[in-house]
């Protein structure tokens, strides 16, 4: 079996040279296969790189300038869907993990890991599993939490309702609503009044923040 070949992006020099400079030193197992410092920059050379070289496994800052490490995962998932991405960043709220596995992000770590773990974590993804740092993972068993006790108040909701709610915040009119569900535009109507009534708001505008709030639809 080859060493995995990994590619970083990071746009602190001192970061990715640190990172680099562990990579090598685990070149029992690891390649290492490039660097860049931003997510263009890092997208355009594993295009032009020949496939026999392309990395297996990309080390992904979240913030960068020119293109951030959630649109470069997203194309990077679009046009190479056999590379694994690995989020490594300081970042450890919920929104930005959920984006990063949103685009197809299969790691997520902190950049407080030592050597092992960058290498269990490189293993680990590079044989199709998922990996997160302990403090991820108690990051989302802490959302999951969350939305539970969320959900628990919306649970008076019907599965109906709950899919006339997320047509409704995907801007879909009365009409686009009944021909996607099958039902009449007068059965819709009574269905948004009824989300109207049990959620306690008075608009379609409200429905939408309580959606949100609640996180009963994915808006990013």
């Amino acid at each position: 079996m080859g060493r995995i070949r990994v590619f970083v992006m990071d746009d602190h020099k001192l970061v990715r040279e640190g990172i680099i400079y562990l990579l090598k030193e685990l070149n029992t197992s690891i390649h290492f296969a490039g660097s860049a410092s931003d997510g263009k920059e890092g997208f355009d050379k594993i295009t032009s790189m020949d496939k026999p070289d392309k990395p297996e496994v990309v080390l992904m800052d979240i913030n960068m300038p020119e293109m951030n490490g959630i649109e470069c995962t997203a194309l990077l998932t679009k046009h190479y869907p056999e590379i694994k991405v690995i989020a490594l960043t300081m970042l450890k709220n919920s929104s930005h993990i959920k984006r990063m596995l949103k685009e197809g992000a299969v790691g997520y770590l902190l950049k407080d890991c030592d050597r092992l773990e960058l290498k269990r974590a490189i293993h680990a993804v590079h044989e199709g599993e998922t990996y997160f740092s302990p403090a991820v993972a108690q990051e989302i068993m802490n959302h999951m939490t969350r939305l539970k006790k969320d959900k628990d108040t919306t649970a008076n909701l019907s599965s109906r309702e709950l899919e006339v709610l997320n047509l409704v915040v995907a801007d879909n009119s009365n009409q686009e609503i009944a021909d996607d569900l099958n039902i009449s535009v007068r059965t819709v109507e009574t269905h948004k009044q009824n989300l109207l009534a049990k959620t306690g708001t008075k608009s379609v505008a409200g429905l939408v923040v309580y959606a949100i709030k609640n996180d009963l639809v994915d808006i990013y």
